[in-house]
């Protein structure tokens, strides 16, 4: 029997923002905390974050844009340069994402990848593309490592976005979570 004949069903989830924005995850784990059931969850489109290079002396400084308003600037800007690569950006919830293939990378080489410090945690990600607005320079990268984040089920058995409150109730088991899903992932 080979792989593709074994079909398995992938739980799938779409969680909503404040603003209205959806995202749809497959749920890669759940667990149960205090009688509260919390499923942890990554995203089926590509997660991406959009980077400002600013010059800090010397050295070039990266920083995620995160404002609302800032975002909406650059979105259409950034749309259409991925669209040049196939991607469609999408205001999701949670996070930037882009529908498609995202080009193929070489870990051997790293090749196209880059280690970048982001708001003092150094990630490894992916570039996309680049451009500019209003002469400063901003890229568009993918997170290699799996974008996963925890949501709590309500009583209408749908995903909620934790509260700042939650998140720091639960925080301390999150390392032990992210190993077991990371594990899985490789």
């Amino acid at each position: 029997m080979h792989e593709d004949d074994i079909e398995m069903e992938i739980e799938k989830m779409t969680i909503k923002d404040e603003a209205g924005r959806t995202l749809t995850c497959t749920v890669e784990h759940s667990l149960e905390l205090d009688g509260q059931e919390y499923v942890v969850l990554l995203p089926v489109d590509s997660p991406v974050e959009i980077v400002a290079w600013q010059e800090n002396g010397e050295e070039e400084e990266a920083i995620t844009v995160e404002d609302e308003n800032e975002i909406d600037l650059l979105f259409p800007i950034a749309k259409v340069v991925l669209e040049e690569q196939n991607l469609i950006l999408k205001r999701s919830a949670v996070t930037l994402t882009v529908e498609g293939d995202l080009p193929d990378y070489n870990l051997d080489e790293d090749e196209g990848l880059e280690d970048i410090e982001v708001s003092e945690d150094e990630e490894e990600l992916q570039f996309l593309a680049s451009f500019y607005y209003e002469e400063q320079e901003f890229g568009i990268y993918a997170p290699i490592d799996p974008f996963i984040f925890l949501a709590k089920i309500d009583e209408n058995n749908q995903p909620q976005l934790l509260s700042p409150e939650e998140l720091e109730k639960i925080e301390p088991m999150l390392p032990l979570i992210e190993d077991q899903i990371l594990d899985q992932h490789e």
